[in-house]
């Protein structure tokens, strides 16, 4: 019996939560024009919107060790030659793009489940610069799903890639 009172219950909520979600409910307004809120109130007008409005991002912008979904705008590609995955394991993503004047490598990693991507440039030699690629650990008893996904992720360099190879490396999970 109380099996079924708590699945009424949740039926009623939900619905309840559905019907309302896609009501629009107006705001009234004091007739005859404005007058003064209550104080600790915020009166609005109708054209006027009750949620801040979200901070503004700059959809290029992708700071070193953010992930993303996609490659930032402007970024250009690094020719196959000058990236050298050998070391990666098979079907390993290898695509490497260069930002901010070259300043800034945007790699195509590997993570999966409750993982994230992780990249460091290692070596930074005059002619080449060597990135390890790396997944955080999943915690010890926390379910994870079993999908693997292909981020974007930024790694700082001191000086720009220019004419340089880019070595990619992968490292055991941190």
């Amino acid at each position: 019996m109380r099996y079924l009172a708590k699945v009424a219950g949740t039926g009623a909520i939900l619905l309840m939560a559905t019907a309302c979600a896609g009501q629009n409910v107006p705001i009234s307004q004091p007739a005859g024009g404005t007058s003064a809120a209550p104080t600790g109130s915020v009166s609005t007008s109708p054209s006027e919107s009750v949620l801040p409005a979200p901070p503004s991002v700059d959809p290029s912008a992708n700071p070193p060790g953010k992930p993303r979904l996609t490659v930032p705008e402007g970024s250009t590609p690094v020719p196959p030659d000058k990236v050298d995955a050998a070391a990666l394991p098979a079907n390993y993503p290898h695509e490497v793009w260069t930002a901010n004047g070259g300043t800034i490598l945007n790699i195509r990693a590997q993570e999966g489940g409750c993982g994230h991507a992780l990249g460091e440039a290692t070596e930074q030699a005059g002619d080449h610069v060597v990135v390890n690629l790396s997944e955080t650990k999943a915690q010890t008893g926390q379910m994870c799903t079993m999908d693997i996904r292909h981020p974007v992720i930024s790694v700082a360099l001191a000086a720009p890639l220019d004419q340089r190879t880019v070595v990619l490396k992968t490292t055991p999970p941190k």
